[in-house]
């Protein structure tokens, strides 16, 4: 989360029906930010510790970084022009 200017984080579970829904978006968030945005997408069953580092209570939680601090955090599904929006708003 340190290693670039700007960081896109998700939080999903494949058990969760909402994470399923945000997977496409995420998909096409990621390739409009290619070479722009590093995406990070973490499975909460298999990453626990991050999870917990990061506060995360519900799936899908997004948060965006700067510089290593969080600017902005959201949980739930949305819809990508606000996802991208939000990213291209702390850039």
């Amino acid at each position: 989360m340190n290693s670039e200017p700007v960081v896109l984080v998700e939080f999903y579970a494949s058990w969760c029906p909402h994470c399923q829904r945000m997977m496409p978006v995420v998909e096409q968030v990621k390739e409009l930010l290619q070479g722009r945005v590093k995406v990070y997408q973490f499975d909460i069953d298999e990453n626990k510790s991050k999870a917990g580092e990061a506060d995360v209570e519900s799936v899908p939680t997004f948060i965006i970084y700067r510089n290593g601090k969080e600017m902005w955090r959201n949980s739930g599904e949305m819809e990508g022009e606000v996802l991208l929006s939000k990213i291209e708003s702390v850039l």
